[in-house]
């Protein structure tokens, strides 16, 4: 469902009742053009779960390359004091 922002802030009621108890995803715009999404909580869990298994994925292949850089290095890089 599209829904125009002006429209949703004038009865948000309805909406958020159909993301909660349907599982409907909302799409809000704003002069034609998306600019976000109202998903429900289990949604909201899913990707995060997809997020972070992904995140894990990357580290574990960096973890696995060759070269890699000192936290010490990468601390003085960024300012960060040495404990």
């Amino acid at each position: 469902m599209e829904l125009n922002i002006a429209s949703f802030r004038m009865d948000m009621a309805e909406p958020l009742n159909r993301v909660k108890y349907m599982g409907e995803r909302i799409i809000l715009q704003r002069r034609g053009k998306s600019v976000a999404a109202v998903v429900s909580m289990e949604d909201l869990a899913l990707l995060r779960a997809m997020e972070d298994e992904v995140d894990l994925k990357a580290a574990r292949k960096a973890k696995k390359e060759k070269g890699g850089i000192p936290l010490e290095d990468i601390k003085a890089e960024l300012g960060m004091k040495r404990k």
